[in-house]
């Protein structure tokens, strides 16, 4: 594997990101060290790459990815993976405000909390939050799977049109168009095989605790 390292730690957003997108077309993984949450890392990579941060990172980190594979060693800022087509993006720490954000394909997880609106106007893909989520989460949904595996507050699945939001924790109010369900064998599974890939150890008793929201139709 071809490796590259960049220090971030002097580097402008643009001239970091000029030369993420100029490093990836010769390597298989890039390593930034210092990214001293930096705006936009990483935004429209297209490049099938394995990225490393080893820090945190601010905002949009992630958007528009295309196939790129994304681990960040700390936390995010709003809209991480926002409006992402395909690829991956791992947060090890916590999140802001709207991640993922408008997905069109892809996973983005988080394995810690994250602010209001996880997961808003996503179309498709797969986001796993491994602690709890905000206000609105699921906001205007129109595709895809949301896991939440901590508490929620007001409003889950606010005027959701379609998609699926899974939750373990608590769910404090549902929002307008959002009923909740009782998960089925086949979601069961499905969570097991997409949960156990991504490292979340969960029993059979926590299985058999999700609650599913839906539109109301």
């Amino acid at each position: 594997m071809k490796e590259y390292v960049i220090d971030a730690k002097d580097m402008a957003e643009k001239e970091l990101n000029r030369t993420i997108k100029e490093q990836a077309e010769y390597h298989d993984k890039l390593i930034i060290d210092n990214p001293e949450s930096k705006h936009n890392i990483c935004a429209g990579l297209t490049e099938d790459v394995d990225i490393e941060i080893n820090g945190s990172a601010g905002y949009f980190v992630g958007t528009m990815v295309n196939g790129s594979k994304i681990h960040i060693n700390g936390n995010a800022g709003w809209f991480a993976g926002d409006n992402m087509t395909e690829g991956e993006l791992i947060i090890e720490g916590t999140a802001g405000d709207g991640a993922g954000q408008g997905i069109y394909g892809g996973t983005v997880i988080v394995k810690g909390n994250t602010g209001s609106r996880t997961g808003e106007i996503m179309k498709g893909g797969t986001v796993i939050i491994g602690g709890n989520s905000g206000f609105m989460t699921g906001l205007l949904m129109m595709g895809g799977k949301l896991i939440i595996l901590g508490d929620v507050t007001d409003d889950v699945g606010e005027s959701i049109m379609r998609g699926t939001i899974f939750v373990l924790g608590d769910v404090k109010s549902l929002g307008k168009n959002a009923v909740m369900e009782k998960a089925t064998t086949d979601d069961i599974n499905d969570l097991k095989e997409i949960l156990t890939e991504y490292g979340f150890e969960l029993t059979d008793s926590d299985y058999a605790n999700f609650k599913k929201i839906v539109n109301m139709q």
